[in-house]
This record gives C-alpha cells, structure tokens and sequence, in this order.
C-alpha cells in the first residue's frame, strides 16, 4: 500500500460555503433594519423663555454668534463667548443665558459651548427649543 501524500493547499469550499450563508443572512436582515435620525428636540410645552437673555447660536464649521438683548448679532470665537457672557452678566446677575443650536450641526458642538460656559462659572444657562407642531 502506498503512503498517503500530503497536500499544501487549503480546502476553501467550507469557507465558501460559509460566506453564501452569511451574505443570504444579511441580505434578508438589511432591508428589516431602521435607520435612526436624530432630530431636534421638540416639546409640546416649555416653559417661556426669558424675556431678556443672551442668546448664544451654534452654527454648522463651529461658528459661533451672540445675541445681546436690544442689540445686534455678534460673530465671536469660543474663547471669547464666556468672557462676553461674564462681562454681560457683571452689569446683570440675573441674565440668563440660552444656547441655540442650527438644525444641521452636531449635538456634540452645542454640548461643548454648555460645557465651556459651565467651566467658567456662567449661571442660568438653557437650550432653546422649538415648539411641537400640533
């Protein structure tokens, strides 16, 4: 009887077979999938926003504005928006501070300017919110 020779290849058929299952799994399970969206948040009912107050908005490239009551928009970086809301604050301890966010930036952009604000010990700060259609 002659010895049983040794081959140097790898046997793929089982990991074909494998991967054709696979892919049917996926393909099946895929359209079954939601994809989430993250809106702004909405709420039926707020309570009304200050009558004076500082409005900081969040726009898209991390650009920030300022808007001072009775006064005019400001484009300012965020090392100058604390010292701006300090400064606002000293003349009126009692002014609050609102962050609005544009619709196509980042949360993560509006949480870094409360975080920042939040450091530099600015008080009365909140987020502005729209209005749920009803």
């Amino acid at each position: 009887m002659r010895p049983r020779r040794l081959k140097n290849e790898i046997n793929v058929v089982p990991y074909i077979d494998v991967m054709l299952v696979l892919l049917v799994i996926f393909m099946v399970t895929a359209p079954m999938m939601t994809t989430a969206s993250i809106d702004l948040p909405s709420v039926g009912k707020a309570a009304q926003p200050p009558a004076e107050a500082l409005q900081v908005v969040v726009r898209t490239g991390d650009r920030l504005s300022l808007l001072v009551p009775g006064g005019s928009e400001r484009k300012v970086s965020p090392s100058e928006l604390s010292e701006a809301i300090l400064a606002a604050q000293e003349k009126n301890p009692e002014l609050a501070v609102v962050i609005a966010g544009d619709p196509k930036v980042r949360y993560e952009a509006v949480l870094k300017v409360m975080d920042e604000l939040q450091n530099k010990q600015v008080k009365r700060i909140g987020l502005l919110v729209q209005l749920a259609d009803k």
